[in-house]
């Protein structure tokens, strides 16, 4: 599959996720796709919560999804989408940027950007991620 179509697959599956979200308190619905080595496709929505510190995002849900149903040794990440429903720019934050890190540092991650879809690698977005 071409890196195009791989790309416009993600997207479609993160809005498509995008329409489980849980963010009553936020209005702002986060829809995230990842694409494992193996090929499988995992998606997951971002689920908030009246204690805004226990809100887990899209992108951490996703992953989790994947350790949860393939076990940890099975999630190496090759790509990832990431959509809002207000087409304004949303990447990764830290602390998905981290997780992503240690699934997929090489990743690419596709996110809504100013000028709309931008595509960048783990290794820009998180250069000096922890690592043990």
């Amino acid at each position: 599959m071409a890196i195009s179509d791989v790309k416009d697959r993600l997207l479609d599956l993160a809005r498509k996720a995008q329409q489980n979200a849980y963010a009553p308190y936020s209005k702002f619905r986060v829809g995230a796709a990842l694409l494992l080595e193996n090929g499988e496709i995992l998606t997951g929505c971002n689920v908030e919560n009246a204690s805004y510190g226990l809100t887990n995002c899209a992108e951490r849900s996703a992953i989790f999804a994947a350790v949860s149903k393939l076990g940890a040794a099975n999630v190496k990440i090759r790509a990832l989408a990431v959509v809002n429903d207000h087409d304004v720019p949303c990447s990764p934050c830290g602390a998905c940027r981290q997780v992503i890190a240690e699934f997929g540092p090489t990743a690419t991650v596709w996110y809504q950007g100013r000028n709309g879809i931008q595509e960048s690698t783990m290794e820009e977005l998180l250069p000096d991620c922890f690592r043990f």
